[in-house]
């Protein structure tokens, strides 16, 4: 039976750690999608002050302006898109957490079954020594 016990405490150590990981890789996809979504916001910014200026625009100036405005308005396009796949791996990572975190508790609840049996099987011993046996066993221990 301590075989067992034993078994279950390696098992719970490794769900512990399995729930560790995805903690981590739940962080690390949301760090990754506020990252993404900070520079969108700065593309837009930037976007926003190219036409800000008021006052007179030489022809020149203006077009590379929009050229410079369509670049800006692609790249937060693109970011859209990976801000979109980055959400989405968050969607997976916090969904692999609440599976490591279910395997964890069950592990826990199997090493806590254990236990529970070691000590129904120490009673049972105990409940089948003779009385006279257990009186000389109490006299020793005392």
């Amino acid at each position: 039976m301590t075989r067992l016990i034993a078994a279950r405490k390696r098992l719970l150590r490794v769900r512990d750690v399995q729930h560790n990981q995805a903690v981590a890789a739940l962080t690390v996809a949301r760090d990754e999608a506020d990252q993404i979504s900070n520079n969108a916001s700065r593309l837009s910014e930037v976007r926003q002050e190219l036409f800000g200026q008021q006052g007179v625009t030489f022809g020149a100036l203006l077009a590379s302006r929009r050229e410079l405005a369509g670049r800006l308005e692609r790249a937060g396009r693109q970011l859209d898109g990976a801000l979109y796949d980055a959400n989405r791996r968050i969607d997976q990572r916090d969904a692999e957490r609440i599976m490591a975190d279910r395997d964890r508790e069950i592990a826990d609840r199997l090493k806590d079954k254990a236990k529970a049996a070691r000590e129904e099987q120490r009673e049972a011993r105990l409940a089948a020594i003779p009385s006279y046996r257990r009186m000389q066993m109490k006299d020793v221990a005392g």
